[in-house]
């Protein structure tokens, strides 16, 4: 992929993110998202080959529009920054968890998991969390998740958190830190040249690879819900 076509033109549309200048610049986004499309396209051949529960979705299925919805927003901007790809067997907006693809001017990653969960949905995955706590601490504590989802190497392990232990859960549970969380979503940034390098595809999927066991886990909470 041609990453530096992609983080120049989306470098360009974050200072001048209006429609005149889109318009003019329009064919530097074709060849932008035609780039990124691709790769994405790779991409899911490859994860499927560790997870055949995705080999169905297809690019379109994956990827988002790169108009801004600014009905709720106080930023009117009418373009995303970024571009981003969402691999995730049940779709983009179902809660079970699934692959993200987000390139972006310094701030390039990979991510895995689910988001945004509902509140019945996090409490059945706590509770699932205290009954098997040694299992999920051998997905999220083995030196393989660590490498890509600590802080020390570049990421990171749940977006939010809650300040305190979650209502209906004991306050002295030795890995308390695990039921505040609010999302079961890891991440591990990477540098602008990571996706232009020939085994770019290999590296990423050694960083979903050891993501999926903790995905899999909480996605069989979630799936007796959808």
């Amino acid at each position: 992929m041609n990453t530096q076509l992609i983080l120049s033109f989306l470098r360009n549309i974050t200072v001048n993110n209006n429609r005149t200048w889109f318009q003019e610049h329009h064919d530097e986004y074709l060849a932008a998202k035609e780039e990124f499309e691709a790769y994405v396209a790779n991409a899911i051949v490859r994860i499927a080959e560790f997870d055949p529960s995705i080999a169905h979705i297809t690019v379109k299925d994956a990827t988002y529009r790169f108009y801004r919805d600014t009905r709720f927003s106080p930023d009117k901007s009418p373009y995303k920054r970024h571009l981003g790809a969402y691999i995730a067997a049940h779709g983009k907006k179902a809660f079970h968890g699934g692959y993200y693809i987000h390139l972006e001017p310094d701030n390039c990653m990979l991510a895995c998991g689910c988001y945004y969960l509902p509140t019945n949905i996090l409490t059945a995955c706590r509770n699932e969390i205290m009954a098997n706590v040694e299992e999920w601490l051998g997905r999220v504590e083995n030196p393989r998740f660590t490498q890509f989802f600590s802080p020390a190497n570049g990421g990171g392990f749940g977006l939010e958190h809650l300040k305190t232990c979650p209502a209906g859960f004991p306050r002295d549970f030795e890995h308390i830190k695990y039921l505040r969380m609010k999302d079961y979503c890891c991440w591990h940034n990477v540098d602008e040249h990571f996706f232009d390098s020939e085994d770019s595809l290999e590296k990423m999927a050694e960083v979903f690879k050891a993501a999926k066991p903790m995905m899999d886990f909480v996605n069989a909470v979630i799936d007796d819900y959808e």
